[in-house]
């Protein structure tokens, strides 16, 4: 009989089988917006594309964008579970059950995306007839299915033993069907010594192919873009860029997801310090690398201003899709702004008056009174951004507007640091809650506006239907609701990992390391250097 400890079986086990009312609620209200999503989705079946604003030369839209994201979401697993294990982190431990369930999740809520943009779903299988090999479409279908085959293979590896502990452990008062399936799901595992050699084993070799796999779909998926002569894909850097992008809104996600759990699921034994450390360490990487990528993508577009290119980068810059462009930057200049600035301010601010909390909320509250004039006047939102008139222009009614604005977001910015710098997790929650807004933003700017200037004819400008706006709702909600209902069956900390790792903490405090000692006595020590002054001298 597998045994667990008191405290797991009491944080980890017996939460499974009780479920409050907040639970079924949320559970109801996610079951609704599925269900209207079904109901729209059958009416674009029967009518056609024509309910979406998919149309002719913009055949990818919201549905596309919100393919590239959840597959980028994704990576957040291949990262932690499989990079991290491979390099023996051990903080790792208690977060690896979440980022695998959220790539398996976010891999499957991806494909049926695919299935959205489709018109007619039913003809898949020509794909796999008439595919040819030098399609970066079919290469993507490969890599996305073998993606998630994988995936789900590495969450089930990896959750085995739970199933064992689940079995042995199981409660009497627990329903029978729950000991029936994780009986089966167990698949006689006992935790004898060459179980546990097959596993690590298995887990290495998962691990070692997971990564290639899931750094090839995001590459292709960059493929299908770049490899056309379309304005703005048509780039060698768009790969990796794909690949950056997948980390940082996964790593994202993920950390808002743990913040969530520890507080829902009362995990703060287990999810602590470390574990928010070391990802903000990594999120700051990633954002670097973020910013470094996409400036030097718009660097090239500008300096080249070829006459294909720049219509798309102007009509970024300052036209039609401005809006979407500047606030994906904004997002992101704030998310590495809250990451990296409060880490580094002196810590005699926290106790000035400058700097209160009330500070920052009344110069938010006064710049969104300040927005608020700006929409009522009916001026382009746009203006905030690429206007250089009005932010130059302070002596008209919408120049000083735009004036006002951003003198109180940056005082409500510049004075919010120190509470940032005693708040680290809820600042880096907001921070990733922009980055994973800034990262959506950035696939729809990669997509719709090279899209919306064609080479042929005429530029055409798209935006999503409420059909499409609530099958991507009920997308997110779909996600939510497997995640809820998966995290109602199985523990969402991994027992035996945790455990193992308290194991390898007892035995590494044990291990006692002698300081490095002489090798010569402390007599002939001394004259070492009255013997080298002599035969320097002779």
């Amino acid at each position: 009989m597998l045994r667990v400890e008191p405290r797991d079986y009491s944080r980890l086990i017996a939460p499974l089988f009780r479920t409050g009312r907040g639970f079924w609620i949320t559970i109801a209200i996610l079951s609704v917006v599925v269900a209207v999503g079904v109901v729209m989705y059958v009416r674009q079946l029967i009518v056609g594309l024509e309910v979406t604003g998919l149309q002719r030369p913009g055949y990818w839209g919201l549905y596309m964008v919100n393919f590239i994201f959840l597959i980028g979401v994704s990576m957040a697993g291949t990262l932690v579970s499989a990079s991290l294990y491979l390099l023996g982190a051990n903080w790792r431990r208690p977060i690896t059950r979440i980022a695998e369930t959220v790539t398996v999740f976010g891999l499957l809520i991806a494909a049926l995306q695919i299935v959205f943009d489709m018109g007619r779903p039913d003809r898949t299988w020509m794909l796999l007839q008439y595919g040819r090999l030098q399609s970066p479409l079919l290469w993507d279908m490969t890599s996305l299915s073998t993606y998630i085959l994988v995936s789900m293979f590495a969450l089930y590896t990896s959750i085995l033993p739970d199933f064992g502990i689940l079995r042995d452990n199981y409660p009497d008062d627990g329903p029978a069907w729950r000991r029936y399936l994780y009986t089966i799901l167990a698949l006689g595992w006992r935790g004898n010594r060459e179980q546990w050699l097959r596993l690590e084993k298995t887990m290495k070799i998962v691990s070692i192919l997971i990564i290639p796999i899931g750094v090839s779909l995001h590459t292709v998926t960059a493929w299908i873009f770049s490899t056309t002569v379309q304005p703005g894909w048509h780039s060698t850097i768009l790969g990796p860029y794909f690949v950056v992008g997948a980390v940082f809104s996964g790593i994202a996600l993920l950390f808002m997801l743990l913040v969530a759990m520890r507080r829902l699921y009362h995990l703060e034994h287990y999810i602590g310090a470390a574990q928010y450390r070391n990802l903000g360490v990594i999120l700051i990487v990633m954002s670097i690398v973020w910013f470094y990528f996409t400036y030097t993508e718009h660097l090239v577009q500008v300096a080249g201003q070829g006459k294909d290119e720049f219509p798309v980068l102007a009509s970024k810059l300052w036209g039609a899709d401005a809006p979407a462009f500047w606030a994906m930057v904004i997002l992101m200049i704030i998310a590495a702004w809250i990451l990296i600035v409060p880490k580094i301010i002196p810590q005699r601010w926290e106790g000035l008056a400058f700097f209160q909390l009330r500070v920052p909320l009344t110069s938010s509250a006064l710049a969104a009174v300040v927005l608020g004039l700006i929409a009522i006047n009916r001026y382009d939102p746009a203006i905030l951004f690429v206007d250089a008139d009005a932010i130059f222009s302070p002596f008209t009614w919408e120049g000083i507007l735009v004036t006002v604005f951003w003198l109180l977001a940056g005082l409500a910015v510049f004075t919010s640091l120190p509470w940032l710098k005693q708040h680290m997790v809820a600042g880096t929650v907001f921070a990733s809650g922009c980055i994973v807004a800034g990262m959506w933003l950035e696939r729809w700017n990669i997509l719709v506006p090279t899209l919306s200037h064609p080479y042929l004819i005429e530029w055409t400008s798209y935006f999503p239907t409420l059909t499409e706006w609530i099958l991507v709702l009920a997308s997110f909600a779909l996600f939510a609701l497997l995640f809820l209902v998966f995290f109602q069956l199985f523990p969402p900390i991994s027992i035996w990992e945790v455990s193992e790792g308290r194991v390898i903490e007892r035995a590494e405090s044990k291990v006692e390391i002698p300081m490095p000692q002489p090798s010569l006595p402390e007599r002939e020590r001394r004259r070492m250097p009255r013997m080298g002054r002599l035969m320097r001298e002779s």
